[in-house]
């Protein structure tokens, strides 16, 4: 059995980063590990015909008020930022720069780089689409933020980001966060207790 999450996110997408807080305690306590996979949720929503969730009518309102509480509901740190949404391309490559990287050291710094960018754009109110406010975030983790700032105009990296959205439009992801557990789709920051139960009870 595949014994990894698949976590499909975007750094734009509010639900995302609440999940992306809770769900290394779920994967701990099921011995799981976290695959974390950056995706364009603007080019997916150009299949899928959808527009983000803040601009729709009605439901756009409501969606910033539900944000912050269900931040406030896991004591999560929350202040939406502005602009939202914003392009999140650089920070994605970045991340998959990581996490594709043979040096292991640097490998093993991906995940405490996810969430260190969301903190700082969700929590903090960084602008993460500026690479300098990245390379800062990277030297705080003793990661060389030269080196990354260059691998973001790589050719193989811009094309590990395209592959990595190809792929999830491929595994029908529509949205953010996206969970697939054991080849089983879990859409959505209120599907995580359902996905602790589903590895407490071997899926039903």
């Amino acid at each position: 059995m595949n014994k990894t999450i698949e976590f499909y996110f975007d750094f734009s997408s509010p639900f995302a980063y609440l999940a992306s807080e809770r769900i290394e305690a779920i994967a701990a306590k099921h011995n799981r590990q976290i695959v974390w996979h950056p995706i364009l949720l603007g080019a997916v929503f150009k299949i899928s015909q959808q527009v983000p969730l803040t601009q729709i009518p009605l439901k756009g309102d409501y969606s910033l008020r539900d944000f912050a509480r269900s931040a406030r509901e896991h004591g999560i740190a929350y202040n939406h930022p502005d602009p939202f949404p914003i392009a999140s391309i650089s920070a994605c490559r970045a991340t998959l720069w990581l996490r594709n990287h043979s040096d292991e050291a640097l490998n093993a710094k991906t995940t405490e780089f996810v969430h260190t960018v969301f903190r700082a754009f969700f929590a903090q109110g960084k602008d993460i689409t500026d690479v300098d406010v990245l390379g800062t975030l990277a030297t705080s983790l003793d990661i060389d933020a030269v080196s990354m700032k260059a691998a973001l105009g790589e050719q193989s990296v811009k094309d590990a980001l395209r592959v990595e959205v190809e792929n999830a439009i491929a595994l029908g992801i529509f949205g953010a966060p996206f969970l697939i557990v054991d080849d089983e789709p879990f859409w959505g920051n209120d599907r995580l207790d359902q996905i602790d139960r589903w590895l407490s009870q071997g899926g039903w």
